[in-house]
């Protein structure tokens, strides 16, 4: 069974043709990482998986439920509005901004999604909360408010919210792009200990070194087609598309 798969999917903006018919799998534990130039639609496609981008036409599976099944626009999905929802809260996204909550503490950030929106009691949700907050290394800072945290602390709280809500999918937008150099490494770690236990990741990322590293498989996108797709070994030593070829050694 694949995690995530879509067929054919496209994303117009009016004109602009942003996915062209992206068709991809991404099996259970399995981790991905979309790479690509600037504008080539990876994020886009990762805000389509979402919902938080309603794409043109094309499918969309997760665990094999017809989540999306768009022609012009229109949904011809079997689901309820309710079981949509549901699977929707199965994928944790992290994004390049942290979005933290300001007036609240680390705590209250990662607690407020699984209390407000999964209905799980405060007290539980304050254990769940903790054990993520400890995963990601900031046992130390659970009453900091984001203010007083390093960019790269942010994101970790950014993960640990998403973690909170035990999704079985995590959506990772180019988390580490907003960050000064230094405080890369322990985002990416992190991240490398979710690979380890198993979980499910789809991650767009200009860091190629950590892609080599940690991806199960590699996809590479150029102006909303994926050009080429493979295991990190074949596709960064011998990759078949010119423009794959380029972009490798403008990065690397």
């Amino acid at each position: 069974m694949s995690f995530i798969k879509t067929a054919d999917i496209c994303k117009d903006f009016g004109p602009l043709k942003v996915l062209q018919n992206v068709s991809i799998s991404v099996e259970q534990g399995e981790v991905v990482c979309i790479i690509g130039p600037s504008g080539a639609g990876k994020s886009t496609f990762l805000r389509a998986l979402n919902h938080l981008e309603k794409i043109t036409s094309g499918q969309i599976y997760i665990e094999d439920k017809l989540l999306d099944d768009r022609k012009n626009g229109t949904n011809h999905s079997p689901l309820t509005k309710k079981e949509k929802n549901e699977i929707l809260l199965e994928m944790g996204m992290v994004f390049q901004r942290f979005n933290l909550f300001p007036h609240k503490t680390v705590l209250e950030n990662v607690m407020l999604a699984p209390v407000q929106v999964r209905k799980i009691p405060k007290e539980k949700a304050k254990e769940k909360a903790k054990a993520m907050i400890d995963m990601v290394g900031l046992s130390d800072k659970i009453d900091a408010y984001p203010s007083k945290l390093s960019g790269g602390q942010q994101q970790r709280v950014a993960i640990a919210r998403a973690l909170a809500m035990e999704p079985k999918i995590m959506l990772f937008d180019e988390p580490t792009s907003a960050l000064d150099p230094e405080l890369v490494g322990e985002v990416l770690s992190v991240i490398k200990r979710l690979a380890a236990d198993g979980m499910t990741m789809l991650i767009v990322t200009h860091e190629i070194g950590f892609a080599k590293d940690v991806a199960d498989k590699i996809v590479f996108m150029y102006d909303g087609i994926i050009l080429e797709e493979g295991p990190p070994a074949a596709l960064f030593t011998q990759p078949k598309h010119e423009r794959t070829r380029a972009f490798l050694q403008a990065v690397l």
